[in-house]
This record gives C-alpha cells, structure tokens and sequence, in this order.
C-alpha cells in the first residue's frame, strides 16, 4: 500500500544515501539522495550519509571527496555523515567491521547461515555446468551445508579460509510492498555470502545491520535492488530487526532504453554536469522531473522547497524515466534566464575559477558583471560565456578576424570604418546610446547605408567576428580607447 500523508506517515523520518567510492560518483545517487532528502525534509527527519567502502579492491582515491563535493554543490548535503558526525557513527562501513561479526555469528548459531570453503575455481566449475546443463536456476549446490572444516577438507575446491553463506528457506517471501510499486515480486535468491574471507561483510548483510543501527525508517534504491529485497527482509526476521519501508525508484534510462551507465554516456558522471556548466538548481529540477510530476501544473520550474512541500511516495511514475539532455538544457536555460543578472555573473567567475581560469582582477569582474545582461537570454551553459565575452578580455593586439569572415563584408568597409572613427574620435560621453545615436546619424541616415552592412564592420572589427553580443554596450564596456584601437587595427588590415 502506498504510503499516504496521514499523521501516522509524517513521523519524523531516517533515510540514508550510500555511495560505494569506487570512481565518479553515479548521478543515481544524487537522483536517490534527491527523494532520502525530500521525505526526510518533509517529515522533520534526518538524511544520512553513509559510505560503503567495504569492497576495498576497487576503491578509488579521491571518490569519497567527489561524492562530498557533488552532494553538497546540489544543495543535498546531509544531516548526518562522515563530514557532519552524529550519534549513530562511524559512517563509513570500514570504520564499523567490529559491528558486524556478532550478527554472522548471531545467524550461524540459529541455522540461518553456515560456512562454505569451496574456492573459487570450484564456484566457477559449478556455475558452468549448471549453464551447460540448461539449470532453471544457478546457485550454490551447498556442498559445504552440514559439514564440518575437516570434513569438507577431504573434498575436491577446498580453501582454508572460509566465507558465511545465508541458508535460504524453501518458503521465502518473495512478495513484499513497495512504497513506489506497491505489492512487488522478486525471485528467490540463491544462498547469499554475508561475510567474505577477508573478514568484510558483503553489502547486504552491512546494509542490513547498519541501516538498522542508524534508525533507517525507508530505504530508498533503484529497481535493480528488487532481487535483493527477499535477502534482506529474511535478514531483519532471523535478527529480529524491525523491518523499514522499501522504495524502489525508477530506473533513469539512455534513449535507446536502456540503463543509464558511466560507459554508455558521460550524463552518468555527476561530476560531469559540473564540468558542462549546469546550475544545481536545473540539475536537481530535472531529477525532480524524472519521477515526479510538476508540483505546479504546466510550470515545469520548481524549486527543491517546493518539491519538499508538495513530496508524496504516491505521485512517483514507476515507469523508467528517458534522460532527456535537451530538457535538461532547456531547464538549465530558464534558470539562468529567471536569475538576476549579478547572481549569473558571480556563477560564470565561480566556473571558471573551477576550470582553472585566471582569477578576474576589478576590472574584469567589472567587465563580466556589465556583459553578463547582454548574453544572460542566449545562455544555455555557464561554459558557452567563455567564447562569447572572449573578445572583451582579450588585449586590443589579439583581435583578429578570419579571412572568411571579413571576406562577407562589404566593399564600401574601409569606407564604412573611416567615417566611424571620425565620429567616435571625440564623442562624449562614451556610452551605448550615445555610441549608437552618433553612428546611425553618420552611417545610416547621412550615409544612406543599411544598419545591417553599416555596422557589420565595426563587430568585426571590434570582436573578430560577425556574430556576438550587442555592439553598442560592448563599446561601452571596452571603453573608448580600446573600442579606437581595435577600429584602427582593422581599418588598417583592409
């Protein structure tokens, strides 16, 4: 049954979001942490940051910082977490190995868990005969149940040191609710191992014992963990741990329907949003998107508050949701278009203080702070700023235009350029209106020239080519003598 906003639902709740640090983080789990967040947000709770280091083999240095760095630039950091602290730590799995061994052993003692010491090259033959021999089902054939050490020892595939496999029942729940897909089925699962021969646990006895211990009331996940749920719901009966609701979120698809991956497409690298230039406000809309309708019908814009105020387990779409890029930039584009001109300056100098650009002196924040309102409207990306202000941070020698740019001008341009620069020569003040007024008298109306062809010569000349922001306001902000200069240099070059 889904979960509906009764008194009883709004009880404070405990999600958690738990990354593995083995590369980029997966933008899932910001779509993840999206929905932990806003529940928890909306029923006065906590969300939790816990990282699941425990498959040390393919940790990656510098993952867990990504994965700080990213939550945090979205606006999703946590309540609780490696970083923030709080009173159900440690938060990182490596940091709790202690914890898990009384709850194997728990399960051992009880007959819910036995050991197996077949090596790995034995697990390999096995599972290849059962997929020669056409098996219904591959699994474990539990050679090692009901043996002991020495035992199992006078048997072919023997390892010294053994790993703990969870003993599944014949009569396995494989039905459970679903907060998101209501009464769900999973397949029986085969005789998971909970605890390796490193003495790690795997993930899903940690899952269980640590969202447990943390007070987890929902586990929020995408679909894919629905084989996995039968696992862990035997797991909180044989322990006797109250059991928390299940979601399983949608799974966030490429065009071609298939799963969003870090192979198949950069979008799955959370970091990669940010190298392109998104704001986290349109990233974080869009997640919201994905699974939820608009909280206002038809307006498609939506703050995280607003999604937080009108959040109901309900409302979520199952279906798996297209990551539609062209939407995302579509919604990149009314963010950076709804917001003030000096809030879009200030993130542009933050990206490329990022990317690795010269910090801007007075001057040049000066100059982006001006030009930022003659581009903000044609603003996809913060990234698109660099190549369409490039000219007016650039010094007046290393404006140059392609060949194939003046060959589109007209004849009369060396003509055109003369009679601007003599009006521009002493015009005060040197302002966009006054500069536009002062030319168009010159070069339209006494000239008798078109206002396409009389000023294409003085973009070129000015910028480098024939396509950029506003003329007029760019001359301002160039300023009279770097405005001359550049009009002199290229009258010259023709």
């Amino acid at each position: 049954m889904t979960e509906q906003l009764s008194s009883d639902a709004l009880t404070p709740a405990r999600l958690r979001v738990a990354p593995s640090p083995t590369g980029d983080p997966h933008v899932g789990t910001a779509y993840m942490a999206l929905f932990d967040k806003a529940w928890a947000k909306r029923t006065g709770g906590a969300f939790v940051l816990r990282i699941e280091d425990t498959d040390q083999a393919r940790l990656v240095e510098g993952s867990e910082e990504q994965i700080h760095s990213t939550l945090d630039w979205l606006g999703l950091a946590p309540d609780e977490g490696p970083r923030q602290g709080g009173e159900f730590g440690p938060y990182k799995q490596s940091e709790r190995l202690d914890t898990y061994r009384p709850f194997v052993d728990q399960l051992i003692a009880d007959g819910h868990a036995y050991y197996c010491w077949c090596s790995s090259d034995r697990l390999k033959e096995m599972r290849e005969q059962q997929q020669a021999e056409k098996r219904d089902v591959i699994g474990y054939d539990r050679l090692c149940l009901g043996k002991t050490k020495q035992e199992r020892a006078q048997l072919p595939g023997f390892q010294e040191t053994p790993v703990v496999r969870m003993l599944i029942p014949d009569d396995v729940e494989l039905v459970f609710d679903d907060l998101v897909n209501g009464e769900t089925h999973a397949p029986r699962p085969d005789d998971q191992v909970i605890l390796k021969t490193d003495g790690f646990p795997t993930y899903h006895l940690a899952v269980v014992v640590d969202d447990h211990l943390m007070g987890i009331t929902h586990v929020v996940r995408g679909q894919e963990w629905i084989s996995s749920t039968p696992k862990h719901m035997l797991l909180y009966t044989w322990l006797g741990l109250p059991m928390p609701r299940f979601a399983h979120m949608p799974l966030l698809r490429n065009t071609d329907k298939s799963k969003i991956s870090k192979r198949k497409n950069p979008a799955a690298r959370l970091t990669w949003f940010r190298e392109q230039g998104y704001l986290p406000e349109a990233l974080l809309n869009f997640l919201m998107l994905l699974g939820y309708p608009p909280v206002r019908e038809g307006e498609e814009v939506q703050t995280f508050d607003e999604f937080v105020a009108a959040f109901d387990w309900s409302k979520i779409n199952p279906a798996g949701p297209i990551f539609d890029l062209d939407k995302l930039n579509w919604l990149n584009g009314a963010w950076i278009r709804q917001m003030s001109a000096e809030d879009v300056a200030s993130r542009i100098e933050t990206y490329w203080a990022e990317q690795g650009e010269p910090a801007l002196d007075d001057e040049g924040r000066r100059i982006l702070v001006g030009a930022t309102p003659l581009i903000q409207e044609r603003l996809t990306l913060l990234s698109e700023a660099k190549e369409k202000l490039a000219f007016l941070f650039a010094a007046d020698a290393e404006i140059s235009a392609p060949d194939e740019v003046v060959g589109k001008l007209k004849d009369d341009a060396a003509d055109v350029l003369d009679a601007a620069l003599s009006v521009l020569e002493g015009l005060e003040p040197f302002d966009a209106e006054t500069i536009q007024a002062a030319l168009r008298a010159k070069l339209v109306e006494d000239m008798g020239i078109k206002p396409k062809f009389a000023f294409a010569p003085l973009r070129v000349g000015i910028t480098g080519s024939n396509v950029s922001p506003p003329l007029f306001e760019s001359m301002e902000l160039l300023g009279h003598d770097s405005s001359l200069a550049r009009l002199r240099s290229f009258r010259a070059s023709l």
